[in-house]
């Protein structure tokens, strides 16, 4: 099980047309998100089939994956990471979770984020301290930002949602369009679960809301009640 049949396999999934659209997609043009990126066209699908071919890959290869410019190579690495996390005892599910935190900096589009944070980091803290959430909420780092919302999923399942609305709170002045729509993602889900605690949170703070954000959070309430928030008669 080498790397280069790993992306061998990868590349037969690959599409140039795909990865024209995927290009726009993710923002990778100058100034924008993703700049940089670089996409072959693997669709989300075929790239698990391959993660599940490959999840006894070495962690070094693994990781090499990771490191990789290609969108997809990363994804397919985070993927088999999430399948060794699952598999492993405690040691083993540290030992990822260190991985994971060493190499954020690849971690670097939200989908990779969004795939990922919830079902390592957040499935990590369920029975432990979660001071870890607040520093990659104070991080300069945008994608750290996003992990530090996006890992509290985990709990939100759970039905633990008092870290989801700590960490938003500490999130409410991002500047990030990404991170407004991470978070008001995050608060529907804890409303989902718990309509009045999100309430709670929001009539104190909605009408300082980025508009995105609050978009995201009521967009499961009834239409009347949707739009006296949007007003500012709430």
């Amino acid at each position: 099980m080498t790397l280069p049949a790993v992306r061998s396999e990868l590349r037969r999934h690959a599409s140039a047309a795909q990865a024209k659209i995927l290009q726009g997609f993710f923002k990778t043009g100058p100034g924008q998100y993703g700049e940089g990126d670089i996409f072959i066209g693997v669709k989300v699908p075929a790239t698990r089939k391959v993660a599940a071919i490959f999840q006894d890959l070495s962690v070094s290869a693994t990781l090499s994956l990771l490191k990789s410019p290609i969108h997809e190579e990363r994804l397919l690495a985070l993927l088999i990471l999430i399948r060794k996390y699952e598999q492993g005892d405690a040691s083993g599910q540290q030992r990822i979770v260190d991985l994971y935190l060493a190499h954020t900096r690849y971690i670097n589009n939200w989908d990779l984020v969004d795939l990922s944070a919830a079902k390592i980091i957040g499935h990590f803290l369920i029975d432990k301290e979660r001071g870890l959430l607040d520093r990659l909420a104070r991080s300069k780092n945008l994608w750290e930002r996003r992990i530090s919302i996006i890992a509290t999923y985990a709990f939100i399942r759970e039905q633990d949602l008092g870290d989801t609305f700590r960490i938003a709170d500490r999130l409410l002045a991002d500047p990030e369009d990404l991170m407004h729509k991470a978070v008001g993602w995050m608060l529907r889900e804890a409303g989902k679960r718990d309509v009045r605690a999100l309430e709670d949170f929001l009539k104190p703070r909605y009408l300082r809301l980025p508009r995105t954000l609050l978009r995201y959070a009521i967009e499961r309430f009834p239409e009347a009640h949707r739009k006296r928030y949007l007003k500012g008669l709430v």
